[in-house]
């Protein structure tokens, strides 16, 4: 879920961070303030944002990291004592549950404005900042692309045995189960579930899967589009695997939305109010979207995305809503049913 280490930035990343650093986004005004960042985003990612916020606007950013329900939950546990400020993550149920017990603090009308409203909360209470495409990875060395299921669905059948590799500990997969009992039922849902577990080899996260599947472990594997893209940038013309685009608004083309929300028990909400400014702002957006650090897809209007990644006009996703997916916890309650938790 985290990147490990550092890589060589674009030309254009470099002139957009030293652009900020000179303070010529906005004008920056110092302040003494130090922000609590809680972020289940990936680490490299987030260090750039939260080192071009500080050279612009003078306030620091102390960032804890850890998996999505993980963190949502510390955050939980703290309550009214909660160090934190902002809480971003990789997938929206973490924000939908905080939400649901009234922890958030309504994000600025005019920063909310700025974004598609489709992938903000509902009550203005968090931000979409970037979305990311469920995909299949697979291997041409042992499936042909013509032989590649129409549906997530499909992969429930006896002739996946042993084909499919899965991480249903990563925080990644919980959407797509949710995404399946809100489009069919929880009985479906379920019962796919239990057809992995006996067909699917299990990983312990996306990165895990994209790569057995590259080395021909395994045929096919269920990622998000980010772990392939990275691998590809990493191995250039040596990948071995590729992925492919459910149509058709079938349930394996789900959107993820990146979002972000500011706590309602932050001592800094002005401060932090600017940060989620900060995220979505062009020069930022374009930063993401430009660079080889992050592969989702840029929200802001007019940004593009990186090229290795599939148009995101292109994309046939499902008909469901950010309130549909909820908060995860029914899905995690399926995974545990089928015996994959």
């Amino acid at each position: 879920m985290r990147l490990p280490s550092t890589k060589a930035s674009s030309p254009l990343m470099c002139a957009l961070l030293a652009s900020i650093a000179l303070g010529t986004l906005g004008g920056g005004v110092a302040l003494a303030e130090t922000l609590t960042l809680y972020s289940a985003q990936h680490e490299q990612m987030v260090n750039q944002i939260t080192d071009a916020f500080t050279k612009q606007t003078g306030i620091k950013v102390r960032t804890r990291f850890g998996e999505a329900p993980e963190i949502a939950s510390q955050i939980v546990q703290e309550g009214k004592a909660s160090p934190a400020d902002i809480y971003f993550t990789e997938n929206s149920p973490e924000l939908v549950l905080l939400d649901g017990k009234n922890l958030l603090s309504p994000v600025d009308a005019t920063t909310l404005a700025d974004m598609p409203s489709r992938y903000n909360a509902e009550t203005g209470h968090w931000l979409g900042v970037l979305v990311r495409e469920n995909v299949l990875a697979f291997n041409p060395s042992m499936i042909a692309a013509d032989k590649l299921p129409v549906s997530l669905l499909d992969l429930a059948r006896p002739a996946w045995k042993g084909r499919v590799a899965i991480a249903p500990a990563d925080a990644d997969f919980l959407p797509l189960v949710e995404a399946i009992v809100k489009l069919k039922n929880r009985a479906t849902a379920l019962a796919w579930l239990k057809a992995l577990k006996v067909n699917a080899q299990v990983f312990d996260d996306d990165e895990a899967v994209v790569a057995a599947v590259d080395r021909g472990a395994v045929a096919t594997g269920i990622i998000n589009n980010y772990y392939w893209a990275r691998l590809h940038q990493e191995k250039g013309a040596a990948t071995k695997s590729e992925i492919h685009h459910f149509a058709g608004g079938d349930v394996g083309a789900l959107i993820n939305v990146s979002g972000a929300a500011v706590l309602k028990t932050s001592k800094h909400q002005a401060a932090s109010q600017k940060f989620l400014a900060f995220l979505i702002s062009k020069p930022i957006q374009t930063m993401l979207g430009s660079g080889n650090v992050d592969f989702e897809y840029p929200l802001a209007k007019g940004v593009k995305a990186n090229p290795i990644l599939k148009p995101f006009d292109q994309l046939q996703p499902p008909a469901i809503s950010i309130k549909d997916l909820g908060d995860d916890q029914d899905a995690a309650l399926l995974l545990r049913e089928a015996g994959l938790l």
